[in-house]
């Protein structure tokens, strides 16, 4: 019998990453050269990928893959909208790196945190949005697919020959994505442009409204979302800037799970999560507005009284419901009836097509990743019909559904526009994959240096010995602090999993627990009159009218999971997505105590 050759440890953990890489529909061969997970989720520019946009520039990172077992129905290509960023060199990451464990964090003046719209896209700049090229009946397929890749390619050289790479913001590089956004236009009677509140000039590109408005001669509702991450004087003073620059808009203030107001929020309580139970979305603040903007651009020509109805029928169940659980709630009412529109971005459609056709408005919905577009929809439904997830593309492709049946809405994915914004604030805005985030020290530095992430966390500084003495913060410091508090290890050497760390911090300020809120200009010098406001009073009372009301609603205050993720979600944590130091994480020791209660790491000050 032959003698066995010897299999190291090492050839095993080879043969094992082959293995989850082949799952993951890489090919045979181009596994990454590095065991961190950086190299472990690094995609090769060699792999295949069939968007027409890959050729325009060699630097190009690709996100989100997903599975490949050969072509979907109607030979449709899983990776077809994968997002598309360009990719930032070694030598840059390096020094960012250097950057965050050097640098001492000062904290910022409150006009710093105001934000002027012409900075971040300079109207009238190359930073534009790329437009679908004339085309003809006459054209076929393919002749249209390569006029647009043309042009496309063309719009990309422009804004890369007049800007450097640092200077630009995170922009999609994808041209598929694009044609969803183009097909959405031009199928919708009004276009609703879903913004963040805590910084809506971010998701609100000029260029955007001035085609919307002017070639195609549609009206824009401007929904400022989330207001209940902001305060309430903040809301009416954006609301007041947008319509003073922008006098063709409609605004319309939206949340889909306001918060109530007489409850005081305490900042220190920045690891509690209310989950609600009950009928959570019809008590979406903003529907009732949305339909009264809806009504005076429409004139009468459309009969929107059963979205009225409905409207009623949700505030009625609401109030006199049961408040049976989730569960329940969604078999509840009438079935919506869901129309996936995959191949018809490509499609050629009439530049003159016919308003309210069919009796039928169809309102588009567009904006940025991570602004709400899909759980707006849920709101407006009054339960959920729409998946959604703190992860940008999760939406790959647009989709229909009947509101009512003279309402229609459209779910447009989240498509980037270029800017000049700095990339950290893209990263805390969920614009850009935290999980995929190569160097996330400096945005955590960024997001320390407006609001007192040590203070709030309660850290204590690595190198301090006495507790009560003061010390200078770097961004490394406050990762290293979050990682020793929480209980995050590498495996091999047990030290302190600052990337992991990080990655907590950001998703913390994703979720507006760690809640950074940009102003518009001269907003410090009036914060006074914002505050005495009428309408900020009535805000503050309509919200308090559409807050949980007794036993209808149930609120329990749960504390975050190591990951910082509700059970459940598809999101996952930094260790299985993201990428960072060489050492991969693990559990920290006491892991089984954990798994019963994932708080007993925390000491006794925790928040």
């Amino acid at each position: 019998m032959p003698r066995k050759k010897p299999f190291s440890v090492k050839q095993k953990k080879k043969q094992e990453q082959d293995k989850r890489e082949r799952k993951r529909g890489l090919q045979d061969g181009l596994r990454s050269s590095s065991n961190s997970r950086s190299g472990s989720r690094e995609r090769r520019e060699e792999q295949t990928d069939t968007s027409d946009g890959e050729s325009v520039t060699h630097h190009i990172r690709r996100l989100n893959q997903q599975p490949s077992q050969g072509l979907g129905p109607r030979g449709y290509d899983p990776n077809r909208y994968r997002l598309h960023f360009e990719r930032d060199s070694r030598e840059e990451v390096e020094r960012r790196k250097k950057a965050a464990r050097e640098q001492v964090l000062q904290p910022v003046s409150a006009e710093l945190l105001e934000l002027d719209i012409r900075e971040v896209y300079q109207p009238g700049s190359v930073l534009d949005f790329p437009r679908r090229p004339p085309w003809s009946y006459e054209m076929s397929k393919e002749q249209l697919m390569s006029q647009e890749e043309r042009s496309f390619q063309e719009y990309l050289a422009k804004i890369h020959g007049a800007y450097t790479s640092e200077k630009l913001s995170y922009f999609e590089h994808n041209l598929e994505t694009w044609r969803q956004l183009w097909r959405v236009l031009e199928m919708s009677d009004i276009v609703l442009l879903i913004t963040d509140i805590r910084h809506p000039v971010v998701n609100f590109p000029p260029a955007l409204y001035e085609y919307v408005t002017g070639e195609l001669g549609l009206a824009l509702v401007l929904v400022l979302n989330k207001v209940d991450l902001a305060p309430p004087a903040l809301v009416v003073a954006w609301k007041h800037y947008f319509h003073q620059h922008y006098p063709q808009l409609h605004i319309v203030l939206f949340t889909s799970f306001p918060r109530d107001p007489r409850t005081p929020q305490d900042p220190s309580s920045v690891l509690k999560k209310s989950r609600r139970r009950g009928r959570g979305w019809t008590r979406a603040l903003g529907p009732e507005q949305l339909l009264r903007a809806c009504e005076a651009i429409t004139a009468g020509k459309v009969d929107l009284n059963s979205w009225r109805e409905k409207i009623a029928r949700d505030v009625a169940g609401a109030t006199w419901g049961n408040g049976s659980g989730e569960e329940e709630e969604e078999e509840d009412g009438p079935a919506v009836l869901v129309e996936q529109q995959t191949d018809s971005a490509m499609e050629p459609t009439s530049p003159t097509r016919e308003r309210y056709k069919d009796g039928v408005v169809t309102i588009g919905c567009v904006g940025f990743p991570n602004v709400g577009k899909s759980s707006l929809i849920n709101g407006l439904v009054g339960r959920k019909v729409v998946s959604v997830s703190r992860t940008p593309g999760h939406t790959r492709y647009f989709q229909t559904y009947f509101l009512t049946p003279s309402v229609k809405l459209c779910d447009c994915p989240g498509l980037i526009f270029p800017s000049l914004l700095p990339r950290q604030l893209q990263v805390l805005a969920g614009i850009y994959p935290i999980a995929q985030i190569q160097e996330p020290y400096t945005a955590v530095g960024y997001l320390a240096s407006r609001i007192p992430v040590q203070v709030l966390l309660h850290l204590r500084h690595p190198e301090a010995k006495d507790p009560s003495a003061e010390h200078p913060w770097c961004a490394w410091d406050i990762c290293e602090a979050w990682a020793e508090k929480r209980g995050y290890k590498t495996a091999k050497a047990a030290r302190n999993d600052v990337y992991r760390a990080a990655n907590s911090l950001l998703r913390l300020a994703l979720d507006g627990r760690l809640s950074l809120c940009f102003h518009p200009p001269g907003y410090s010098e009036q914060k006074g009159t914002w505050e005495s406001h009428p309408e900020t009073t009535e805000l503050v009372v309509l919200q308090g009218r559409v807050g949980p009301a007794g036993d209808e609603e149930e609120e329990e205050e749960e504390e975050l999971s190591s990951s910082c993720e509700e059970e459940g979600e598809e999101d996952r944590d930094a260790d299985e997505e993201g990428e960072g130091d060489e050492d991969t994480p693990t559990s920290a020791p006491g892991s089984s105590l954990a798994a019963r209660n994932p708080y007993a790491l925390l000491g006794e000050d925790e928040c």
